[in-house]
């Protein structure tokens, strides 16, 4: 019924703005979304600042944190394992070994070598290799580099696309245009999912750039996916949606004003983390009583994961509320038993025993 109810609001919320004015709808955290403390309530495996993505090298855990990529183990402090000349913003390892990484320059190094780009590729937002060797790459914005995704956001960016390189060959083909912010990919068989962050969905990409929704109305910002074992995938959502938002995205000239006179840290808009600062918005919505913050007060910031079966329908998910900490979620994946989450926003990486539907 859950998955009803957020298709019939995509498909009949334009019919009835004609005749009560433009509505401003959220889907609710119900169902296979439903609030939870599992983040805030996980072990810490290591304490990181600004962790980002996640891998997977040599049968051992890495995470990129700004330049570098470090090993964790959780038995000691994270080792270095390299530095890179701009800070990474995508990993991929084949099944091979092959390491490929992208980096905020706009530069992809594949095998530790520089790989030979189009000229309209500079913002990697994501890489994942599919079978026999293909590998897919987001370029999440024609205009910004990965860090300016709060700019192309209020922009209304939807210049992100979609880049595919056969096994054998030397040069990247665009599969896609016009995406708004791609940010995680999850090959298929044929083609690709791609989570759309800023249309809130998930996409199917064919070869040939059929594009299909196989999952919209999301509560949140999308980013990466990862596989899941036993089928499906694992959905980090790095940011909630919130109708104050989605207000300002549709007053072209009040948020035109902000993006020109207000520093970008405390503009109406998704973060990363918040609660640090009284000059932020919302400070107002985030109503503290005998002292505490309520979980469901309005907020920029939020960490979930979602747990997606085969066909991309969310099964469960994992949360760190308005009042936890352990926002920005922006990569997961499983390893040895348990599922890796990096909180960018929450400074650490947690390792969760691997949580079953319901549980």
């Amino acid at each position: 019924m859950r998955f009803i109810l957020g298709e019939a609001a995509v498909i009949f919320d334009p019919v009835l703005d004609i005749f009560r004015g433009k509505a401003i709808t959220i889907p609710p955290l119900d169902g296979a979304f439903r609030p939870n403390t599992r983040l805030d309530d996980a072990p810490v495996l290591a304490a990181l600042s600004a962790p980002d993505n996640l891998a997977v090298l040599s049968g051992g855990l890495a995470a990129s944190r700004g330049a570098s990529l470090v090993a964790i183990s959780g038995r000691s402090e994270p080792e270095w394992l390299e530095t890179f000349s701009s800070p990474v913003t995508a990993i991929a390892v084949s099944h091979e070994g092959e390491i490929a990484v992208g980096l905020e320059s706009g530069d992809l190094m594949i095998g530790g070598v520089e790989a030979s780009l189009p000229a309209e590729i500079g913002c990697i937002t994501a890489l994942a290799y599919g079978a026999g060797g293909t590998l897919w790459l987001a370029n999440g914005s024609a205009n910004h580099p990965p860090s300016g995704w709060v700019t192309d956001l209020m922009e209304l960016g939807r210049s992100g696309s979609v880049w595919r390189r056969g096994a054998g060959e030397t040069g990247f083909r665009a599969v896609a245009r016009g995406l708004g912010f791609p940010y995680g990919l999850h090959p298929e068989a044929e083609g690709v999912i791609v989570s759309e962050s800023w249309r809130h969905r998930l996409v199917r990409i064919t070869p040939e750039g059929r594009a299909t929704t196989v999952l919209g109305h999301l509560p949140g910002y999308p980013a990466r996916l990862s596989p899941a074992s036993g089928g499906g995938a694992w959905l980090s959502i790095f940011a909630p949606r919130n109708r104050l938002i989605e207000f300002v995205l549709e007053e072209t000239r009040y948020r035109e004003d902000m993006l020109a006179e207000v520093p970008r840290e405390f503009w109406i808009a998704p973060a990363l983390s918040s609660g640090r600062s009284f000059l932020e918005p919302l400070q107002c919505g985030g109503i503290k009583t005998m002292g505490i913050h309520k979980p469901w007060a309005p907020s920029r910031s939020c960490g979930l994961v979602v747990r997606l079966d085969a066909q991309m329908r969310p099964l469960f998910s994992l949360h760190s509320r308005s009042n936890g900490k352990r926002h920005g979620t922006v990569s997961a994946l499983e390893h040895q038993g348990q599922l890796i989450v990096a909180s960018k926003g929450g400074d650490c990486v947690m390792a969760i025993d691997l949580p079953s539907e319901g549980h």
